[in-house]
C-alpha cells in the first residue's frame, strides 16, 4: 500500500488547476485523473487539462507534504533524501514525453531535476532522461539514463540527493550520479511524482498515464545505518 499521507495532489481541472489536500487524499480520494486501487495508484493527465500557475502543461501529480497538509520543504545538507518508485507508463501524448519524478525548488519554476519518460514512435520504446540544473539558475543538462523501455513495462527508480550535494539516480540496475553546485544548499526543495504531461495540444483522448505500484519518500538522518 502506498502511503498517501505525505502528499497532496494536483489535478488538471479548474483555473488554476485544483489541489487536493493531504487529509482528503489520504482519506480515499478518487477521481477521473487519480485512482488508488489494488495497492497501486493510477495517474491520467490529458493534454487539454488546465495547468498550475506559471506552468505550460497539465499534470496529475503528487507534491510532498506533512500529514496535516502543510507543504514540506527541506535543504539537502541536513540529511540524505530518497524518492523511490516502481511504475509503468501506459500512455503518452503526441510529444511522447511525461515527467514521472522531480526534485523541485520551492517558489521557483526551475526544478533541480526532472525525470522524464520520452517515447520514440519509430523505436516503439522510450528513454528515461534526467534533466538537471547544476545551479538554481543554470540551463538544463539532459542525460539519458536508460533506453528501450516499452509502454506497459515495469521499472524502478530511486532519486537520491546526499548531504554533500551528490545527486544519484538508479534506474533498475543502472546508476548515474553527479554533484550539484553548492549554491543549491540553501534552497528549499521537495519531491514530486506522478504524470506531468509535456504537451498541451490535442483532444482529451491524448494524455499521459502511468501506474505506480510503489512510491515512498525517505529523509534519512545523517549517521543512520538504515538500508
Amino acid at each position: 500500500m502506498i502511503e498517501l499521507a505525505v502528499w497532496n495532489l494536483s489535478i488538471p481541472v479548474g483555473v488554476p488547476a485544483t489541489t487536493i489536500d493531504t487529509p482528503v487524499l489520504a482519506g480515499g480520494y478518487q477521481d477521473h485523473y487519480f485512482q488508488s486501487r489494488d495497492g497501486a495508484i493510477f495517474f491520467w493527465s490529458p493534454v487539454n487539462g488546465t495547468t498550475t500557475i506559471s506552468a505550460k502543461y497539465p499534470r496529475s501529480e503528487l507534491r510532498e507534504t506533512h500529514a496535516d497538509g502543510s507543504v514540506r520543504n527541506w535543504t539537502y545538507p541536513g540529511a540524505e533524501h530518497f524518492l523511490r518508485a516502481a511504475l509503468s507508463v501506459s500512455q503518452v501524448p503526441s510529444t511522447g514525453k511525461i515527467v514521472i519524478g522531480q526534485i523541485h525548488a520551492y517558489k521557483s519554476s526551475m526544478p533541480m531535476l526532472k525525470l522524464e519518460y520520452q517515447y520514440k514512435a519509430w523505436a516503439g520504446s522510450g528513454n528515461i532522461v534526467a534533466k538537471v540544473r547544476m545551479t538554481p539558475d543554470a540551463e538544463i543538462q539532459v542525460v539519458t539514463i536508460a533506453s528501450g523501455i516499452v509502454l506497459g513495462q515495469p521499472f524502478h527508480y530511486t532519486l537520491n540527493l546526499k548531504a554533500d550535494g551528490t545527486l544519484a539516480i538508479r534506474l533498475d540496475q543502472i546508476d548515474w550520479s553527479t554533484r550539484v553546485d553548492p549554491s543549491w544548499a540553501t534552497k528549499p526543495l521537495y519531491f514530486k511524482a506522478g504524470v506531468y504531461t509535456q504537451d498541451n495540444t490535442g483532444y482529451e483522448t491524448e494524455a499521459g498515464a502511468a501506474r505506480f505500484d510503489q512510491l515512498s519518500i525517505e529523509h534519512r538522518a545523517l549517521g543512520s545505518n538504515t538500508p
